[in-house]
Parts: C-alpha cells; structure tokens; sequence
C-alpha cells in the first residue's frame, strides 16, 4: 500500500508524517536526533530548502522556556541592546506578567497605541498562520490594533496596479499559466528574469513544482526566452535564455526606448490602444520629447541602460512577431521609483496588442513566486476569521521605523494624508523584521521607543532577542495543521512529526490562555481546542466539493489520508481575456473601465515621485567614486526570507560561516579580492561581513548579498555596529518607493567592498542570549 506523500506501507504511514511547507509538500519521520525528509512524490522538481528541515528542531537557536528581558523587568531606562540578559519564567506566571501589561496599555492609551506585527510566512498551516492568530486575538481583546497594508515583496505593485489594470492578485495569479507559456508563447521578455529560487516558494505551500518542466516545454517548441538582468542566473539554464546584462534599476529607461522604436516604426497596434487603453496621447508627447526635448529612444537608453542601440532596436521589431509576454518581477519595485517598472511593462504590453491572448501580454510577477502562472481551483480553503479590527489607523508595511520615530508625524499614501499613531506596545508573531526591514541601525533606534515589545518565536531570531517578553512557540512540525492554497491542487493534512522542543507551546494555545485571564476566553476560541478549530476550518472547503460533485469527504477521512485533491478552475485568462473578449461588458476595475496609461487619479494626486504615466525617474543614490558598487539584494536560494537560516542547507552554503557575496572578476581583481576571502562591505549607513564569490554571471560594477541571514552586530557600543554575518539591510535605504505607494526600496543600494584584514569576529547569530 502507498501513496503519493511516500509513505510505503501501513507501519511506515505510522512512522512518516505527511506535511507541508511554503517551499514543498513533503512526508517527515524523526529519528530522535534529526529529520528524515522524503519529498511529495508527485513533486518534479523539489526545493532543497526542505532539508533545512532536518537539524533545525533540536537546533541550540530554538527557544525553551517562556523569557522576560532583565531590563524590562527591572522597569530600567535602558535601551534594548541585542547582548541584554533575560531571566526565565514559568508559564503562569509570564502569562500573568503579560495580561497585566497588556491590560494596562489598553486602559491608559487604548487600541491605537498598540501595533500588531507579523508577516505572515510562518508557516503553511492555515490554522496555526501566526498573522491570523494574532489579529484575532488582538481584535478581541483590545477591539482593534494598528495594522500594516501590502508586502515588503510587492509594495510599489500591489498599489499602482489597481490604477492602471486590477487588482494585484487577478493578474500575478490569475492571468497567463504556465501551460499557455509552453503552448502558445514565442517570446518571453523577462525583466529581471524568472530565477527559479523564487517561484519554488508559495504561501500556504506547493505541491508540484512546474516551472522548469513548463520552460523547458516551451524551449523544445521553439521559444525564446530574455533576461534582462544584471545577474545572469535571474534565468535558469534550461530557459536557455539571452542575457541582456543591464544597468541596475534601469529597465524602464529600456522599455521606453522599445516603446519609441515601436511607435516610431508603426509596429505597435493602434486599434488596441485605441479600444482598449486611455491615455495614449498624454504618453506619447512624453515618449517622443515633445515637451522635454528628449525622445526616449533607443541612443538615449542605451546611455543610461548600457545596452546598444542596435540591440535595442532589433529586440523591439522582434516584439510584434509572434506570440510575446511581457513579465516584470518582484525585484523592479522593490526600488526607489518601483511603481514605474511595473506600469510601463504594462504600456509595453498594451502596443503590442496582445494583453488578454493565451501566453501572451503582461502577467506581472509570473516566476516571482509559487503561486504565479497556476491554474487556481476557487475553492474556500481553510482560514482563521480574524475578527473585526476597530481601529482605523494603518501604516504601508515598511514604514514601521517612519511610525515608530515620528508620531504624530503626517505622510502621503496612495492620494490619502495620513498620521502615524503613537505606538506603546509593538506584538509581534511569526516574523524577523531584522531580516526584512531595511537600514537596520535605523530600525533598532525604533525599536527603541515602544514601552514593551512581545514576541512568539520557536528561535531566538534577531527579533526575538530584541523583545521584552519572548514566548517560545512550537515549529510546524511540533502541531497539527491544514496547509493549504488558492492556486495548488492538493489540501494537505500536516501531521505533527516531532514533540515541541522545551517548554513551547502553539500560538493558539499562548492566546486562549491570555484570552481567558483577559476575560475574552470565548470570543478568542469559541469553546474550540485546536483538534476542533481544523475540522471547523475543513468544513467550507468539504462543502464547496460535494457541491462541485468532487470527492468530500469527513474531517477524519481526509485526515486518515493525509491530503485530499482540489480540482482546478478553467484555464480562463482571468480579467484580462475577459476584458479582451468584451471590454464593454467585463470592463476592469479602473476608473476608466480600461488600461490607463496615463492615470487622472494619479495626476491629482500631484506626487512629483510618481508622474501620471510611466516616466524615467533616475535613482537620487547614484554611484559615487566612494560607493561604487551597486548591491543587489535579492532573495537566497537556501532558505524562505531568514527563515531557518541555522538549518543544513542554508548553512552548507556559507562561507566561512558567513552569507555569500557576488562579485565580478574584473571588480573582484581591482580590490584584491579572491574566492572564500571575507569581505567587508560597506557605506554610510552601516557595514557587513561576507563571504566572497568571484563570479562571471554578476555584471561588473555590481555585487549580489542575498537578505536573510540573521543580524549579527559585533558586540560593543558603537552607534552601526558591524554585521559580522552578512545582513545587506545594514546597507539599504529606509525610504519609501514614492509617495503614492510607499513600498520597501531593499533590493538595490550602493557600497563599496574590501577585503576584510585580520581574523574576523566570531559568529555568535545562533546563541541563545544570556539568562540570569
């Protein structure tokens, strides 16, 4: 007997436990010291990140007991260092400790003084979703809390692209598949590619892995895939793409110039534009210099992109022939000015005339994650009711310093003035933002103003290690759970694998357990256990499936099997063909019903950041002679973001313990930098240490530090204390993208990079803090 999660007969179902991840489906047995993995078996092409899986649970990093800072306890006027002692706690008692002083902070300044953090990516489990947890439990038992909008991956997209097309989600994931990329499509042009890294990741998990089989597919038919990137592996080999190697963060001075060479050798599609697009003529001035005096034409953009002209102007008249699909990834808008990328890839689009085709168009962000180019199956999946939040304050997700620091303080948000609340007590569950905010000298000063800082972590993360109350939550695969999707076919029962370390205990439990000495035992958990929370969970999507006439069965037959499929919708095209096949009838959700290339609502606005149409805006932190690098900071291939930074597979590919950075052999030379030497990088807002990779496949003049290892900052008092394990958000910009989004600006910066003289501090990221 067998099925598809691996397990062989009915002795091994007993010893192997099906569960999921963001990164893969997978079955785990324990062995008493590590974790045996076996990949979903349907998989065909499984992340590696699951091995980071087997010598994390036991790991020195996990957190035992329920810990108090010392400073905090001591009610001291000091300010939270990372090298500060904590005392341990028994439950009760921490519990206790914790209700009092969330009682006191509701009673002296309410709701609003209160910040609830997370970012969601916890865990695949839909009931023990960290997020979801502690925004119900804030919401019952404050009434509310100052919540955080968007995604330090999507900030700039998630906001222009309701303006110019729909909504963010409809057209990342509901929009071009990847089976229409391997049938129809003849071109691929990939601004700042599809690395294949980013797309093994899903929230809620997934099962099968299609990228590579659908690349390949395509390939063998004929298709041409371009990359245009400063790192030649942002494509996979078997997309056997052509690299465009291209200036950091000037794509859309590249897109303007194909715009210009379209338009200019009527190639563009005129009817379109005039049925489907408003706009046009408004952009075309631009486009042309008429009132600037600069057409944006390929010898412009080849200045200021690095690409030839004559490369340019061949790529474009290549455009219109055949089926071709603009993509635009995450990385673009992760930068100052990331609103514009986005929306000009979709004015590139729209002169071609082919938004709405199979496989052709614009699909934003198809490769950026999992979830992306999948047929979604519109079935309910299981998700914690979070309840009513009462308080209408809210910041943009990467503004917490701005908030932290400036209360009070006015700022601009998508045409809205707004004003940061004065937070008191920041709760945080399920989240490193040491790992994902940026300037983290900055954010460490902010961090330094709330009265009290409480968090749930399973490890003694950078954040964990800065709090006041740190309460030791169980790993996924210590609990039971549902790991589910809206755009993966298979609904996993995740069973738990391995006793919670120490004294851990589930983010539900902590909660009913301060809901109940809060008097808000009810509403928190409704008189359900968490066994019963999954089958309440369960039920929408067994419904949705007897309805559909599918497979439904019980909670404790799915249970008993260990998943459960889920059929996929049609593979419709979404909005976008619907909007193609009758733009009378499905107009989209913009205020003119079509694709604005040049936005009224934007121009009244009136943000000199973000102009009325796509526009080159450059970069106001350029290459100097003093910083003459250009970091990218991107997402590792080892690990999810910082998660299980300290497991196998993230640590293999360290270099001495340390993060590895990218470098060009022409760069590398000049500085006397060779392979496996630790570098110092640097500029004026912080410094880090790294491993150094000597490397053909990054453009010179760029070095590539991927974000998530933990911060590390060597011990001491100085005011930017070096990172001694290579954190690139010691060196980012804490700034908004534009006034109208204000999204994170994390991917690019500028440094300069030396190698590192002397024996290098030791790493300490992984040791627990001091206990007294």
């Amino acid at each position: 007997m067998s099925d598809s999660l691996g397990q062989e007969t009915d002795q091994a179902r007993e010893d192997w436990s099906p569960h999921s991840a963001h990164w893969g489906a997978f079955s785990a047995r324990w062995n008493g010291a590590t974790l045996e993995i076996q990949p979903y078996a349907e998989d065909p092409a499984p992340s590696s990140i699951l091995q980071n899986f087997t010598t994390a649970m036991r790991h020195k990093a996990r957190i035992q007991r329920p810990m108090v800072r010392k400073a905090w306890l001591d009610r001291s006027k000091a300010e939270r260092t990372f090298d500060q002692p904590f005392v341990a706690c028994p439950w009760d008692e921490v519990l206790d400790l914790l209700a009092g002083e969330l009682s006191r902070v509701r009673t002296e300044h309410g709701a609003g003084a209160v910040f609830g953090g997370s970012y969601g990516w916890s865990s695949a489990g839909r009931f023990h979703h960290a997020q979801s947890q502690v925004h119900r439990f804030l919401n019952t038992a404050f009434g509310g809390y100052v919540r955080s909008v968007n995604s330090y991956s999507a900030g700039a997209s998630a906001v222009i692209l309701p303006h110019i097309l729909g909504n963010y989600e409809a057209l990342s994931r509901h929009n071009v598949t990847w089976d229409q990329v391997a049938e129809h499509t003849d071109t691929v042009l990939a601004f700042g590619g599809m690395a294949l890294k980013n797309s093994e990741v899903a929230s809620g998990g997934v099962s099968r892995h299609i990228e590579r089989d659908a690349m390949q597919r395509a390939v063998q038919r004929g298709a041409v895939f371009y990359g245009v990137s400063p790192l030649r592996d942002d494509m996979p080999e078997v997309a056997g793409a052509r690299w465009l190697p291209i200036k950091v963060g000037t794509d859309v001075a590249l897109m303007l110039a194909l715009a210009h060479t379209l338009l200019v050798e009527n190639l563009w599609d005129r009817d379109f534009v005039a049925r489907y697009c408003t706009g046009f003529d408004i952009f075309e001035r631009y486009l042309l210099g008429r009132d600037d005096g600069t057409p944006k034409d390929a010898a412009w953009a080849a200045d200021i992109a690095g690409i030839s002209a004559t490369t340019i102007i061949g790529l474009a008249r290549r455009l219109p022939h055949g089926r071709t699909l603009i993509t635009v990834s995450h990385s673009l808008q992760r930068a100052q000015y990331g609103e514009q990328p986005v929306w000009m890839g979709a004015v590139l689009a729209a002169m071609l005339g082919q938004i709405g085709l199979p496989g052709g168009g614009y699909n934003y962000a198809l490769g950026a994650l999992g979830h992306t180019g999948r047929r979604p199956h519109g079935l309910p999946i299981p998700t914690l009711p979070q309840g009513k939040n009462g308080v209408g304050d809210f910041i943009p997700v990467a503004r917490i310093s701005d908030m932290l620091l400036n209360p009070g303080k006015s700022f601009d948000y998508n045409g809205r003035t707004m004003r940061y609340p004065d937070i008191k007590l920041v709760y945080w569950a399920g989240g490193n933002p040491f790992h994902h905010h940026q300037d983290i000298n900055r954010l460490r000063r902010a961090f330094n103003v709330p009265e009290t800082i409480v968090v749930h972590e399973n490890a003694w993360t950078p954040m964990a290690k800065f709090a006041d109350i740190v309460l030791p939550a169980t790993m996924t695969l210590e609990r039971d759970d549902i790991g589910a999707a809206a755009t993966d076919q298979r609904l996993v029962a995740m069973k738990k694998a391995v006793e919670p370390v120490g004294e851990a205990r589930d983010d539900f439990d902590i909660f009913a357990a301060l809901s109940q000495r809060m008097g808000v035992e009810q509403a928190f958990a409704e008189g359900r256990d968490s066994r019963q929370w999954l089958a309440h969970l369960y039920e929408p999507t067994r419904r949705a499936l007897a309805d559909a006439g599918c497979d439904a069965p019980d909670f404790e037959e799915f249970w008993r099997r260990g998943e459960l499929a889920l059929p996929p919708a049609p593979d419709d095209g979404g909005l976008l063909r619907a909007f193609r096949n009758d733009p009378d009838k499905n107009k989209l959700p913009t205020p003119s019903g079509k694709i604005e290339i040049h936005s009224t609502a934007i121009a009244g606005f009136g943000y000199d950041d973000c102009p009325p149409h796509p526009a080159w805006l450059p970069s106001t932190e350029p290459a100097t002679a003093r910083h003459p690098l250009t970091l990218i900071a991107n997402q590792p291939a080892t690990r999810l973001h910082s998660q299980l930074d300290f497991g196998a597979y993230s640590q293999s590919m360290k270099i001495a313990g340390r993060e590895p950075v990218r470098l060009n052999p022409t760069d590398a030379a000049r500085r006397g930098i060779a392979d496996g030497d630790i570098v110092r990088l640097f500029n004026d807002r912080g410094a880090c240490l790294a491993g150094a990779v000597v490397s053909d496949a990054v453009m010179a003049g760029v070095v590539q530090l991927s974000t998530g290892a933990w911060y590390d900052p060597e011990q001491g008092t100085a005011e930017q204390p070096l990172c001694i394990h290579g954190n690139p958000n010691v060196l980012t910009r804490d700034i908004g993208t534009s006034r109208l989004a204000q999204g994170c600006c994390g991917q690019v910066t500028v440094v300069e990079c030396e190698r590192f003289q002397g024996i290098p501090p030791a790493i300490h990221a992984f040791d627990p803090p001091d206990q007294q």
